[in-house]
């Protein structure tokens, strides 16, 4: 293979046969189940990068089914995303995910730096209950559990709530160890269609894990539940800041 053949082919690793295809990536039939929750404002401020700021000690807990996306498949992921504000705007900071589907977790490393680990999480309902789980090996680590759509959500609010910036911190390394790529990422969600939505009583259990920690921000309130299912498209990233500048 020539030198301008590697430049030219070089998208994703593997060179050849890359994990994951180019977008955009669009996905039909997206379901969120959110917990939003109170936490210790310390424990969260420990884990939230500045620049970006926190207001309120919150944490969403979201649980996601992928049943159709385009290039990575059907697949489920769950983790801990906090509202942050940066620059004076209001958005969301990803603090951690885990799932169960290989290409969008290189896709998302390599990308725009979504903080993925393989895990096995679900999202079902069973009997009159919407549930939510995560389990990392043969452990449970999380539960959330919400009773099946009670009351219909302003679709205009959960709209709007979808479109609000995303932010990511990507690392990449360099060969020798050290931090190649350190930036701040900017995202947003793209060509968004809320289906349906709908709020109800709702409960969340977080338990200790070595490698997946996300009862480090342990939870002291439930505030409120969400369940939507919407289309959309996962908008590329711009770099908001970067930490090696």
């Amino acid at each position: 293979m020539k030198l301008e053949d590697v430049v030219k082919n070089a998208f994703a690793m593997p060179l050849t046969s890359p994990a994951y295809p180019p977008g955009p990536y669009r996905f039909i039939d997206r379901e969120f189940f959110i917990i939003t929750y109170r936490t210790d404002p310390q424990r969260l401020r420990a884990v939230v990068p500045e620049p970006l700021e926190i207001d309120e000690p919150l944490v969403k807990y979201e649980f996601i089914r992928m049943p159709d996306s385009t290039g990575f498949g059907d697949y489920t992921e769950t983790g801990q995303v906090i509202p942050v504000r940066f620059e004076g705007r209001r958005g969301s900071y990803t603090h951690c995910m885990f799932l169960n589907d290989h290409p969008p977790i290189a896709g998302g490393r390599e990308l725009w730096g979504f903080p993925k680990k393989l895990a096995s999480p679900s999202l079902r309902a069973e009997i009159d209950t919407l549930v939510g789980t995560l389990d990392y090996g043969p452990v449970r680590v999380a539960t959330g559990t919400m009773g099946y759509k009670h009351r219909s959500a302003d679709l205009q609010a959960v709209r709007a709530s979808l479109m609000q910036p995303n932010f990511l911190l990507k690392i990449i390394p360099h060969v020798d160890g050290t931090p190649r790529i350190c930036e701040l990422v900017e995202y947003y969600l793209e060509d968004v269609t809320v289906k349906g939505a709908w709020t109800g009583p709702s409960a969340l259990s977080l338990n200790p894990h070595a490698l997946a920690p996300v009862a480090e921000l342990p939870v002291l309130e439930v505030v409120s539940a969400l369940h939507l299912v919407a289309d959309l498209t996962l908008g590329l990233g711009r770099v908001a800041y970067d930490y090696l500048a």
